[in-house]
């Protein structure tokens, strides 16, 4: 009998134990000759885990998906009108579909092709400048509604040796961003005077994609930045054996 417990708890401290894979994982073979769209799978079954947020491993909801600020200067000269969006909040990011995958090859990037069908974004702005010869500094509510995204994203990974279990992790992150059509207002500004906000709604509804070419640099920077820190809360939790099924 004693002879029987010391086996077992030598079993229990030197025998390889491999637990479960958490829910929001969706395992595949390896040996599958179609592992390429079962990734594609795995990563739209994240879908409701990634809108509700996944507490125990910190990974907080994409809804809203949140950014910091963006800076703009929409025209030129020393009265040029310049717009900081503060406190974004996306809605929208977790109604994704992965349109294609390339996993990384002999060191080369993987990319993937992300589309989404619609975003609202919501934030807080300021303004300063000269807007159609009316004086429009001031500050409110922004609004805007991005129809048809595509997100192409391209990165690196490397992976990590923690505690003798095997982790990826994304190294570097690129996204170029494409959209369809593009809506956007403002709300609650230069205390409500009717003509200053219609001037500026004019201006908004008549170059949303100038608007959009001129924040286009740095959202795309700030998105891959926020995915790759999404994706690496989750990878860092979840050993690289536990998104295979044996």
């Amino acid at each position: 009998m004693l002879r029987y417990l010391c086996l077992v708890v030598i079993v229990q401290l030197f025998w390889p134990v491999h637990s479960e894979a958490p829910a929001y994982i969706k395992q595949c073979r390896r040996d599958d000759p179609k592992l390429v769209d079962c990734f594609i799978g795995a990563v739209e079954h994240l879908k409701p885990y990634l809108a509700s947020g996944i507490p125990e491993i910190q990974l907080p909801s994409v809804e809203p998906f949140k950014m910091d600020s963006l800076a703009l200067q929409l025209t030129e000269g020393p009265q040029g009108y310049k717009i900081t969006l503060k406190n974004m909040e996306a809605f929208g990011a977790s109604n994704f579909q992965v349109k294609s995958l390339k996993l990384s090859e002999n060191n080369e990037p993987f990319k993937a092709r992300i589309i989404m069908p619609k975003l609202k974004i919501e934030a807080k702005y300021t303004s300063s400048g000269v807007l159609l010869i009316i004086p429009a500094s001031g500050g409110g509510d922004f609004h805007a509604t991005f129809e048809g995204v595509s997100a192409d994203l391209t990165g690196k990974t490397s992976i990590r040796d923690v505690k003798g279990a095997k982790y990826l992790h994304i190294d570097s992150l690129g996204l170029v961003l494409d959209v369809k059509d593009v809506k956007m207002s403002i709300s609650r500004a230069f205390n409500n005077n009717r003509i200053l906000l219609e001037a500026t709604n004019l201006f908004l509804s008549e170059n949303s994609q100038v608007v959009l070419e001129a924040m286009q640099a740095q959202l795309q920077k700030k998105l891959a930045s926020e995915f790759g820190k999404l994706a690496n809360q989750l990878l860092k939790n979840v050993p690289i054996e536990q998104f295979y099924v044996n």
